[in-house]
């Protein structure tokens, strides 16, 4: 395995934040979800495609705290620009689970891992 320094852990830049809106993907390659994620006033709402319709539904996800690297690049996948990278884990069967707070604890949108 690699290693990295902590300098360049830092730099990147993972936050939490709130979706707003989700909308279902069709013409991605991929079965995805369009998602606008709320990370306060700093960083505003940012969007974001993401293959998670395995255990989740565009309704399913307003209001769902999660997070994300919000310093990439964005990048165009297909008619759609994506601004940050949500962060998930694959479980068993390789489909992602999204990664965010522990449930009960009220994080502002925005809040940065530290």
């Amino acid at each position: 395995m690699d290693t990295i320094s902590f300098e360049q852990f830092m730099a990147v830049d993972i936050r939490c934040g709130t979706v707003v809106d989700a909308q279902p993907f069709p013409e991605a390659r991929k079965p995805a979800i369009k998602l606008w994620v709320d990370f306060g006033a700093e960083i505003g709402v940012k969007k974001s495609s993401a293959q998670i319709t395995d255990h989740y539904t565009p309704e399913g996800l307003i209001g769902r705290k999660v997070m994300a690297v919000v310093n990439f690049p964005p990048r165009q996948i297909g008619p759609f620009m994506s601004e940050i990278l949500v962060l998930g884990f694959p479980d068993a069967d390789g489909a992602i689970v999204l990664a965010g707070p522990d449930k009960g604890f009220d994080l502002p949108d925005g809040a940065r891992l530290a």
